[in-house]
């Protein structure tokens, strides 16, 4: 667990479930927040760090789907995955109201609800992979599984 760190709402909620985790900060004055950008700050490949989307569907449903990085979120295979006809990325705009969080800082965990999830099969056989930890400048490093257990996700191949 991070020392000196001020938690955030996806800290406090792992930390109440018991799932170990490490928190990273880095700056961001650079103005790249993207997950590439993430990833070579943080030192690490970025086949292990994960951004998170949010999508609307055909049936105004909202789902969350992880991805890895460098890849972009296959709509279809998404759409398919979720049960529905169709699903778009939301508006930026929406982002903050519907779920808490600000572009660049949108973690998996912790969002106002539990929406249906689904995070890429790639991550299903990491041991640690990186999520955004909940705010701009903050990621943190977790079991895929343990982190799929806590917000109730499946794993799904749903980038290219």
């Amino acid at each position: 667990m991070a020392k000196n760190i001020k938690k955030t709402n996806a800290l406090r909620l792992l930390e109440q479930a018991q799932i170990d985790y490490t928190a990273y900060e880095y700056s961001v004055s650079d103005g790249k927040t993207d997950a590439v950008s993430v990833a070579n700050k943080l030192g690490v490949s970025p086949d292990i760090v994960y951004k998170t989307l949010v999508t609307v569907a055909d049936t105004h449903e909202h789902f969350v789907f992880v991805i890895p990085a460098a890849s972009t979120l296959d709509l279809k295979a998404a759409a398919r995955t979720a049960g529905v006809k169709w699903v778009e990325m939301i508006p930026q705009a929406k982002l903050l109201p519907l779920t808490g969080y600000v572009h660049g800082g949108c973690s998996p965990v912790g969002m106002k609800k539990l929406f249906p999830t689904f995070i890429d099969a790639s991550a299903e056989s990491l041991p640690l992979f990186f999520v955004s930890a909940g705010k701009v400048g903050m990621n943190l490093s977790v079991s895929p599984t343990a982190l799929a257990g806590l917000v109730n996700a499946s794993f799904a191949f749903v980038s290219h």
